[in-house]
């Protein structure tokens, strides 16, 4: 890879790292023992002057802080630095005659962006803020790259995400997104096993790409000179423990999907996956509708939602509609159904600009007209079910209707949230089913399921009845945190490789409108 050309401030930055080691400080020190975050000493000293009655002059034991300057005011013999941690940001008053000349002439070396560990007293300054007095103070790590400009951080959105670690060093706020993420999950996790749910680990690399409709990625296993997939769906492996004997279990876990990006996907991304013996589809609708109003419950109290602009009802119960009833309403067309004419679906599919391919079959124009039409208008929790029997080859039948199978959809501001169903448990029929859909594939569909043969083998021994769910974590993070894209509530999504020119351009922009005339100095 081409080498990224230094500029003058990164240059100037690397002279004074020379200049401190050739002095004797090293400039990316050791390990530092914090006694307390930003947020913690204010807590502290505000305790600790609660219980004094002088309170003009008063001040705490030192305290020992880290964190990353911000910005830097020298005044004389004295300056005032602001650094940030995790929690927040706070005040170091910082005296010459306090730490001595040596330490004090390395001070007028640190710039915005360097990290550096203090130690002194918590007081209030006049003006009210709650400040430490440096008595000590170690350079921990020098920063060549100077932070954006007085840390408002990037606004530039493919910046932000191919830079996520000046992102988060810089935009609080995005730091706060993936906390609660981590909450959420957290939520969610501590929910499951309350309920008795095992949390399992299964594999992440397949011989078959199964449980889902999907391209997969594919890689090669050299010892064993085998292809394997990277997972698109944990299902068939979790549904295997039903079989072993385990009746409830859940995994978190990562997928792997071959397909586009937009603000809802991401090439991977986060699923759980839920499988209760003896359940079935609703009893999968009253576990989603729990989970997740336990995880919002968190921060929204009265399940009320906010989300880009409108609010979000979780409230229970949430609606629930089948889906043919939602076209037949859109198409205007009581006709239809997943066995109709197929002239009769295409009619209401042309009618209706939705386009469609002449191999489709009639379920699959319903569904398409679902997917164009309707999806989008869901915007307060709604379970559509009951979907035709033809594109969901893992789900049981339903006893009503042999076109359809018991499954759901959850849609939340227009988006799938989650999918469940009632699960398959005739090994027979699920043998039919994956030749119906090898038939699929070689008619050009490569995302019908692929055998697999292990599976109706686990089969055989007997699965109980069983509900099985998948929740997108990404996508239920995105609601609670009020994020627009899906790469907003990933850390590191997948972008398009970058040459060295352009990494370069992304280098130029993040200069832009930085104050570097003395190196990154305040």
């Amino acid at each position: 890879m081409e080498e990224l050309k230094l500029n003058q401030t990164q240059e100037q930055r690397l002279q004074v790292i020379e200049d401190l080691r050739k002095e004797g400080t090293d400039p990316y020190g050791s390990r530092f023992d914090r006694t307390h975050s930003a947020e913690e000493v204010k807590a502290y000293f505000g305790e600790a002057e609660a219980g004094v009655a002088e309170k003009e002059h008063f001040s705490t034991s030192p305290v020992k802080i880290a964190g990353r300057i911000i910005s830097k005011r020298d005044q004389g013999k004295t300056a005032f630095v602001h650094i940030s941690d995790q929690s927040g940001k706070i005040q170091i008053y910082i005296r010459k005659d306090v730490i001595g000349e040596e330490t004090f002439t390395v001070l007028k070396r640190l710039y915005a962006g360097d990290i550096i560990g203090v130690e002194g007293p918590a007081f209030r300054t006049r003006t009210g803020e709650i400040s430490i007095r440096a008595e000590k103070l170690t350079i921990l790590s020098k920063s060549i790259n100077p932070p954006p400009e007085k840390f408002h951080g990037l606004t530039d959105v493919e910046l932000r995400y191919r830079h996520r670690y000046v992102d988060l060093m810089s935009n609080p706020e995005v730091r706060e997104t993936f906390i609660k993420r981590s909450q959420i999950v957290q939520s969610i996790r501590e929910f499951m096993t309350g309920k008795d749910f095992l949390e399992v680990e299964t594999p992440m690399m397949h011989p078959v790409a199964g449980g889902a409709a999907a391209r997969p990625f594919i890689t090669h296993h050299n010892a064993l000179d085998m292809q394997l997939f990277l997972r698109i769906a944990p299902e068939l492996y979790l549904k295997r423990l039903l079989v072993g004997g385990f009746e409830r279990v859940f995994e978190i876990n990562r997928n792997f999907r071959n397909e586009g990006i937009s603000i809802k996907h991401n090439p991977e991304f986060t699923m759980m996956e839920v499988y209760q013996a003896y359940g079935d589809m609703e009893t999968m609708m009253e576990l989603t509708e729990e989970v997740i109003c336990h995880a919002a419950a968190k921060f929204y109290p009265d399940l009320q939602v906010p989300y880009q602009g409108q609010t979000l009802d979780f409230k229970r119960p949430w609606r629930r509609v089948q889906l043919l009833d939602l076209v037949k309403e859109v198409s205007g067309c009581n006709e239809l159904s997943y066995s109709c004419p197929r002239d009769l679906a295409a009619a209401q599919a042309h009618k209706l600009h939705v386009p469609i391919e002449p191999s489709d079959s009639s379920a699959k124009i319903i569904v398409k007209i679902y997917d164009e039409k309707i999806e989008s208008t869901l915007i307060n929790p709604t379970f559509v079910y009951s979907y035709p029997k033809e594109t969901s080859p893992l789900a049981k039948g339903s006893k009503d209707d042999p076109s359809k199978v018991d499954r759901f959809e959850l849609f939340i501001y227009g988006r799938e949230i989650a999918n469940a169903f009632s699960e398959l448990n005739d090994p027979e029929e699920q043998l039919k089913r994956f030749e119906d859909q090898l038939h699929q594939r070689e008619s050009g569909d490569d995302e019908a399921h692929q055998m697999d043969s292990d599976y109706i083998n686990a089969l055989r021994y007997g699965m109980p009845p069983a509900g099985g769910l998948g929740i997108g974590i990404d996508r239920v993070v995105m609601l609670l945190t009020d994020s627009a894209s899906i790469r907003d509530v990933i850390l590191f999504p997948t972008l398009r490789k970058r040459t060295a020119a352009e990494q370069q351009e992304d280098s130029n922009l993040l200069e832009d409108g930085k104050k570097v005339a003395t190196a990154g100095q305040d």
